[in-house]
């Protein structure tokens, strides 16, 4: 099976609609001056590694099994490494394989309202970057663009297309954050609705779970950078450490931001809780006034409708009126001083 490195190109009166989005979607030699060399076939990629002061960056978007053979063998990675991208369930991480770092970490994107989560693993060389996106990941041709519109930076070598990525990958992460914080404002106007809403309480664990995800996400990330940042001396420049710090900055705002929509959306269910226990409370005095008033007139009609012939006032004239008299003016009496009391 053979693949082609075709780029995406919008259409127009004289283009065909874009064809499918290729599992390699770009891969692009560098020269030591940061500038494009060429964008070699595959079978060229091996050719191309062993240019002096150049370095190849290849992004791929979910390849199967036999292309990730082909690159294993261009690159000359590791089996278990490639094993590793071949499965796109990995927990982030970064690890070392001879002269090659391996990096996972998780992405995420709010789509229909939903924050939809995915990977990109990464492979670092002295002479390569190679990017494998799963799932849930905005394409990289951002981060590609913005290092060719400093080709002095990228003469650094793959480690500021590294750099880029995960610049990129971290930034990604504040619009979902904004749009869940967007949400949860939304949901907390309907907790303190009159009504009991299911859906609600519902659509606020959704957003507990999207958050720990997040958080699951986000978190390790800090970890790789400080690895980043002060280990790997043979592939990560110096001139490049900066960068990283500059990343792991982003990532811990982010998980702070993170950690305190985690907090409101707990207080937004404990509260929901507690209005629902205290509108419970209300009901259960509401129909406890009433059953006292309603004890009144049954307990009169009770004593009055036994079977005896002397009872008080049952001879008298107006002892009815008087019994009937009585039984109301107790209810009003009671339902006046209930409803003062705030219990109707």
């Amino acid at each position: 099976m053979s693949y082609s490195l075709t780029s995406i190109r919008p259409a127009g009166p004289d283009r065909p609609e874009p064809r499918p989005l290729r599992p390699v979607v770009n891969c692009v030699v560098y020269g030591a001056d940061g500038l494009r060399l060429s964008e070699p076939t595959l079978d060229a990629i091996s050719d191309e590694l062993e240019r002096p002061d150049a370095f190849v960056w290849m992004g791929l978007h979910e390849p199967d099994d036999v292309l990730l053979e082909k690159i294993r063998e261009e690159f000359g990675l590791h089996p278990l490494a490639v094993e590793d991208a071949r499965n796109a369930h990995q927990r982030p991480k970064i690890e070392l394989y001879g002269d090659t770092v391996f990096i996972v970490v998780h992405t995420a994107q709010f789509v229909e309202g939903e924050v939809q989560f995915g990977e990109t693993h990464v492979f670092l060389g002295t002479n390569f970057l190679i990017t494998i996106r799963h799932g849930a990941s905005a394409s990289y041709a951002k981060a590609r663009g913005v290092c060719e519109q400093a080709p002095a930076m990228l003469a650094l070598g793959p480690s500021f297309g590294l750099y880029a990525v995960l610049d990129q990958v971290v930034d990604n992460f504040f619009p979902v954050v904004a749009k869940v914080e967007a949400e949860l404002t939304r949901l907390e106007a309907s907790l303190f609705a009159e009504r009991f809403d299911k859906a609600t309480i519902e659509r606020l664990y959704g957003l507990k779970r999207q958050l720990t995800r997040l958080r699951l996400a986000v978190t390790p990330m800090h970890d790789i950078l400080n690895q980043l940042h002060r280990f790997f001396p043979g592939l990560v420049k110096e001139d490049v450490r900066v960068y990283f710090r500059d990343v792991f900055d982003h990532a811990v705002r982010i998980s702070d931001a993170i950690a305190a929509l985690g907090e409101m959306v707990s207080a937004a269910l404990t509260v929901n809780l507690s209005m629902v226990s205290v509108g419970q409370n209300e009901i259960t005095k509401r129909l406890a006034g009433w059953a006292a008033i309603l004890a009144i007139p049954t307990t009169t009609g009770a004593i009055y409708g036994m079977n005896f012939e002397h009872m008080p006032e049952l001879q008298w004239e107006y002892g009815y009126f008087v019994a009937i008299g009585l039984t109301v003016t107790v209810c009003v009496a009671l339902y006046a001083r209930l409803k003062q009391v705030g219990w109707l």
